[in-house]
């Protein structure tokens, strides 16, 4: 299962960064995320089944929210191929600065969700037996940055070459508060984890101890 995992990571990440059009690449970085889910739940101890948990809901936190960019630029544009846009922020700032967020907290900046749930998993791998895992788990989160501030810096930083995005508007109101609950919750889980946490240890020490009793009569 961690060859799996490890494989889920890299290839993901590898395939993602190909890709031309946003959601696609959105969509393969969910495969390389849930390598890292797996990574930390078949690590059998206390830090990374409860990281491997608790990423599976920031992946839909902030997954979906790099759904929901898309699909605002989509309506915009009626494309979600890369090579289709360029300077965004110019005339989208509201937009370029909430798709940084969501961005950061998808290749785990320290302060976003994605970092407590990236910490936990590779620390509960490498304090297992699965120290080569952890080790690729981290050169993951590397390819992991690459692709996505490639793809930020291609849509919103690249020069404004196509007449039609000159045109483009701003978010609306209701596209803000449509994303500001999964905002909250970003720098919410980022900042202050603990409630969240406290909820899964319980569950996750009830879960794991059987096996930790066996592999102390054992060995590993």
């Amino acid at each position: 299962m961690m060859i799996l995992a490890s494989t889920a990571i890299i290839y993901g990440a590898l395939v993602a960064m190909m890709q031309r059009d946003m959601k696609k690449l959105v969509a393969y970085s969910s495969v390389s995320h849930m390598g890292y889910v797996m990574l930390g739940i078949f690590a059998y101890n206390l830090q990374g089944v409860s990281g491997g948990i608790l990423q599976m809901f920031n992946h839909g936190i902030v997954t979906g929210a790099l759904f929901l960019i898309v699909g605002l630029i989509y309506e915009r544009r009626h494309t979600r191929m890369i090579a289709d846009f360029g300077g965004i922020a110019r005339v989208m700032p509201i937009y370029a600065a909430l798709f940084s967020i969501f961005t950061l907290a998808s290749i785990g900046l320290p302060g976003t969700n994605g970092f407590i749930g990236e910490f936990l998993i590779l620390v509960g791998a490498f304090t297992s037996h699965y120290r080569i895992a952890a080790v690729v788990g981290a050169f993951g989160i590397i390819l992991g940055a690459a692709y996505m501030l490639w793809l930020y810096q291609r849509v919103i930083f690249n020069p404004m070459v196509i007449k039609e995005n000159e045109k483009l508007t701003d978010l609306s109101l209701r596209e803000v508060v449509t994303l500001l609950p999964l905002l909250v919750l970003v720098f919410w889980i980022g900042f202050y984890p603990d409630p969240f946490l406290n909820m899964l240890n319980a569950s996750v020490q009830h879960l794991i101890e059987p096996l930790q009793a066996f592999q102390a009569a054992t060995g590993p």
